[in-house]
């Protein structure tokens, strides 16, 4: 699908602070011991919805940062329909966060690095474009693509080779700017 009319470079500018929004609840969600994913729901300027990945704190399989994010800002909205909002998410939703942005008719996903063990928007299924759906999704992909993939990247090489949670911390404080 293409873009919505808006001129190219306010959309990049609000996608780039978005995706740092996303990153930074990837980075805590990360200090929190979660594979450090974030998403961000966005309408009108301002986040109806955020979260990073929960599946270890709550031990629950659906926790993942989307279905959060989506959570939370059907409830602040009070409405299941989140027409006209826009998801910032760190990586590729998979199959079952894809479906749920579909389900929840979001307007457009920006996501950051691709998932190619589980990617349903453009790297193993194609799920918010899919034209037999009722809803299809504009989808941005590549945002800030480097930083959400390092930010994987150093979390699990810190988990495979059990550092401190100190050093990790600190790095991930150097790498993510929150402030």
């Amino acid at each position: 699908m293409t873009e919505p009319s808006r001129s190219s470079s306010y959309l990049e500018d609000e996608d780039v602070r978005g995706m740092r929004l996303a990153l930074c609840e990837a980075a805590q969600a990360a200090m929190r011991g979660e594979v450090p994913v974030g998403a961000v729901m966005i309408r009108e300027g301002l986040v109806i919805g955020a979260a990073g990945n929960a599946r270890e704190g709550l031990g629950d399989p659906t926790a993942h940062a989307v279905l959060l994010a989506i959570r939370r800002a059907a409830a602040g909205q009070r409405g299941w329909r989140l027409l006209d909002t826009t998801i910032y998410v760190t990586q590729e939703p998979c199959i079952m966060c894809a479906g749920a942005l579909v389900n929840a008719r979001v307007s457009r996903l920006v996501y950051g690095c691709d998932n190619p063990k589980a990617g349903a928007v453009r790297t193993l299924y194609q799920v918010v474009e899919d034209p037999r759906l009722n809803h299809r999704i504009v989808v941005r992909p590549g945002v800030l693509a480097q930083e959400c993939g390092a930010l994987l990247t150093l979390f699990f090489e810190n988990l495979r080779s059990r550092q401190r949670r100190a050093k990790f911390s600190g790095e991930m404080a150097e790498l993510v700017d929150c402030a």
